[in-house]
């Protein structure tokens, strides 16, 4: 099913991007180009027809198909104790995503609840803007409010060294200015579980993206006031919220207890991961998880101290932790061993 589906976006994907060209023959141009009957594509024409991204004029032979332009829609809410973020969500976005699949309505209820309560509760500004905008076969949506700063926020309640520290800390998941009312977990997941998420606070923009192996950090050359959180999926994904779930919790119990950090999240500009305090970075916290996967993609090379405080020091205080080093490149993967060869004796 996950494959005919996958297909099924693939063929769309085709027919939207050459629609423009073919507004006469498409039908006919799709099927010759995937070898598949004009009967197979029309079904898809109709899917993007009732989906409002593509218009149908004519009946039969003579029938004719035009991309629909549809404007992005814009809502604004001041900030207020009362504002509740399933009442936005049920009253004005739900009614956008009409027509799709539930797998792909609870990713978006999932996502919007997720980053509205944050700003709601911890933004400490006055008006949230939400941006609704389809793209074809893909929706995005912008969510920003004029507060202090996600990265600035936590930077200063957890007294970090910077805002692309508070960066790193948050990618870990778990992380939350409020342990009472808050686990943490809400960022970390809503970042796994769009095809695109990028959060843009500060001078520091973040973003993930499901094709790719890397969370990616820049440094904008503007500071940005208050957040804005970016999030794009694909109308008829084959992703579910359980999937990403299970990739992250837990057997036994369903708890978070796994993590994937990007050791490169701990560099500064070019500089090397060579340091026991970059390691201390990197490991701050995540004794909190069982599993934590440490990503060593884009670092050429690490220093004897950053290797022996990951895995020596670190996993002889902390045993019950599991650290799997990934995308290791063979210097790497030498220093790595011969840490580890210390920690066994």
């Amino acid at each position: 099913m996950a494959g005919l589906r996958r297909r099924g976006e693939e063929v769309r994907a085709f027919i939207l991007a050459n629609l423009s060209d073919h507004e006469s023959d498409i039908a006919a141009f799709t099927a010759k180009h995937f070898g598949i009957s004009r009967t197979a594509v029309i079904k898809h024409l109709a899917r993007l027809v009732e989906q409002g991204a593509v218009l149908v004029e004519g009946e039969r032979r003579g029938r004719r198909y035009r991309l629909h332009s549809v404007t992005k829609e814009t809502f604004r809410y001041p900030i207020h104790d009362a504002l509740e973020e399933d009442v936005i969500w049920r009253q004005d976005l739900r009614p956008r995503f009409d027509g799709l699949p539930r797998n792909v309505l609870e990713i978006w209820q999932y996502g919007v609840t997720e980053m509205l309560n944050n700003a709601i509760e911890h933004s400490e500004g006055s008006e949230i803007v939400i941006v609704h905008a389809p793209k074809g076969t893909r929706t995005t949506v912008m969510i920003s409010d004029d507060g202090v700063g996600i990265f600035r926020k936590i930077q200063r309640e957890f007294n970090l060294l910077d805002e692309r520290h508070a960066l790193l800390e948050l990618s870990k998941g778990k992380l939350t200015t409020d342990p009472v009312g808050h686990s943490g977990e809400g960022i970390f997941f809503t970042s796994r579980i769009f095809d695109f998420f990028g959060i843009l606070s500060g001078d520091v923009w973040f973003s993930h993206n499901c094709d790719e192996p890397l969370d990616w950090i820049f440094d904008t050359r503007q500071r940005a006031s208050g957040t804005s959180v970016f999030m794009e999926l694909e109308n008829h994904s084959t992703r579910t919220t359980k999937d990403v779930f299970d990739e992250y919790a837990s057997d036994e119990d369903y708890r978070f207890d796994k993590t994937v950090v990007s050791a490169r999240l701990a560099r500064y500009g070019d500089e090397s991961l060579v340091s026991r305090s970059q390691a201390r970075r990197v490991l701050a916290r995540v004794e909190k998880f069982r599993t934590v996967v440490l990503d060593f993609e884009g670092v050429s090379i690490i220093g004897q101290a950053f290797a022996d405080e990951v895995f020596r020091v670190f996993k002889r205080a902390n045993p019950e932790v599991q650290i799997i080093p990934i995308n290791t490149n063979p210097d790497v993967a030498r220093m790595i061993c011969r840490a580890s060869a210390h920690a066994a004796t």
